[in-house]
């Protein structure tokens, strides 16, 4: 069995062991573990909190589907799970317009595309004409939106009708109503809550502790029993951990009826813009995930390139779509994943072990309920905050550069849609191309794109 491992995984040549890759794919699985809570608790918001337990199943399950294909198909070392804002999109920008199966078959429909851009070699032309400094600001851009989503469900911002948005009042922190906390108490303790796990998993990672994020997530939720911001359930095993309230839960109709439109071509128009965001995203953020991680390992080959990345796409490309079958958002590569190669992963044997573990995870699924919204928070900060390091290599020197890519960004939190961000860049990236005799820089679909975003929010009625 062993030598079979090895010849299959081609552990040699890339000079590497089985202890070393087994403990490679465990490091993966600990740094990255957190999306077993943080994902419901996102996707439970709009779709629901009775899914609440199917869909920790489902990310599970998806997770461990797509981590497989990359062990055993690209053999890389690389470990796939829905993905980090890109389930934030799914959440607050297409459930709410679309119902949770009109977004789940608009995640199907993406992951057909990005099957077929895979298999017909269209990947090269989309990457080529999406301008650099828009694909960096789109993880920017999610990085700040779903770090405003974090301090939204820790209760840390709140409401405010003279400026929109202000401070938890922490003076509210023991305020009680009829024996019971008020809601400005319960705001007030969750903002701490977050804010020490936030602290927690900051110095954790500072000293590089492996799954710091996952260690802040369960020493948050240790606190918030105290401070009785959660408690264990009567009766765990009555918690439903099946995939029957999710499982093939499409709804193509509600794609061609958005937000009960009388208009089918703006239905459509707006249909086409939530799917092309869904591939564009999931294929900037995979491409960009699979090149950086193999770089700093040294992984590339003689040309630059990442081994077997046609395959390491198909298999993100088809995890997605088998993840909305089972009613998970879009799944992604991660860059977790560094974390496993720089413990000397260098083969797909670590997303084996990997993949293997997320399914192991699945008996643990009732606990997930148990974590509150203010322990989940500081995950989705700390990974606004590594997207948010992106920032510095956009090139604000130019502002036919620096405009589109500020567009792209700021749009994104304040407007509550990633989406709306992504077009906005798309819309003025080109028009400031042409309007200063720089017309030669701007691809033909990138104006494609932009004409059809204009007609969405200018003329197509809604």
């Amino acid at each position: 069995m062993k030598n079979k491992i090895e010849k299959f995984f081609s552990l040699k040549a890339n000079n590497t062991t089985i202890r070393t890759e087994v403990l490679a794919g465990v490091t993966t699985f600990v740094t990255m573990a957190y999306i077993i809570f943080v994902n419901p608790s996102i996707l439970s918001i709009t779709a629901g909190s009775e899914l609440f337990g199917s869909l920790t199943v489902a990310t599970c399950v998806a997770a461990a589907i797509g981590t497989l294909m990359m062990a055993l198909y690209a053999k890389l070392p690389f470990a796939q799970a829905p993905g980090m804002g890109l389930n934030a999109f799914f959440a607050f920008s297409i459930v709410p317009l679309v119902g949770f199966g009109g977004a789940l078959s608009a995640v199907f429909i993406s992951g057909i595309i990005f099957i077929l851009i895979t298999l017909f070699g269209l990947r090269e032309v989309i990457v080529k004409a999406i301008p650099r400094n828009i694909k960096l600001a789109i993880s920017v851009g999610i990085g700040l939106f779903i770090a405003l989503i974090g301090c939204k469900n820790a209760g840390l911002i709140v409401d405010n009708p003279a400026t929109f948005v202000a401070l938890v009042d922490f003076s509210k922190w023991n305020a009680f109503d009829a024996g019971k906390l008020t809601a400005e108490a319960m705001a007030a303790r969750g903002a701490t809550i977050a804010i020490f796990g936030l602290l927690v998993t900051g110095i954790l990672y500072k000293f590089k502790v492996r799954g710091s994020i996952l260690i802040g997530i369960v020493i948050s939720t240790l606190l918030a029993f105290p401070l009785k911001m959660t408690s264990i359930p009567h009766d765990l095993a009555a918690w439903n951990i099946s995939l029957s309230p999710t499982l093939f839960k499409f709804d193509f109709g509600a794609l061609a009826n958005v937000n009960g439109s009388t208009s089918l071509v703006s239905s459509i128009f707006t249909a086409i813009a939530v799917i092309i965001s869904f591939t564009l995203v999931d294929m900037f953020d995979t491409i960009g995930t699979l090149v950086g991680t193999a770089e700093g390992a040294g992984m590339l080959d003689k040309d630059g390139n990442v081994p077997n990345m046609k395959k390491a796409m198909m298999a993100d490309a088809v995890a997605t779509s088998v993840g909305s079958c089972l009613g998970s958002s879009t799944v992604t590569t991660y860059v977790e994943s560094s974390a496993g190669i720089a413990e000397g992963g260098r083969t797909g044997l670590t997303s084996l072990v990997t993949g293997i573990l997320f399914l192991v995870a699945i008996i643990f699924a009732p606990i997930a309920g148990i974590v509150p919204a203010s322990a989940t928070a500081p995950a989705l900060i700390i990974v606004g905050i590594f997207m948010m390091s992106q920032v510095s290599k956009i090139d604000f020197s130019d502002i036919t550069e620096a405009l589109p890519a500020f567009a792209v960004i700021i749009l994104m939190p304040f407007t509550y849609s990633i989406a709306t961000g992504i077009a906005a860049g798309l819309i003025f990236f080109p028009i400031l191309k042409t309007a200063t005799g720089k017309a030669r820089e701007v691809h033909p679909l990138v104006w494609v794109l932009a004409l059809l975003f204009i007609l969405k929010f200018t003329i197509l009625p809604k």
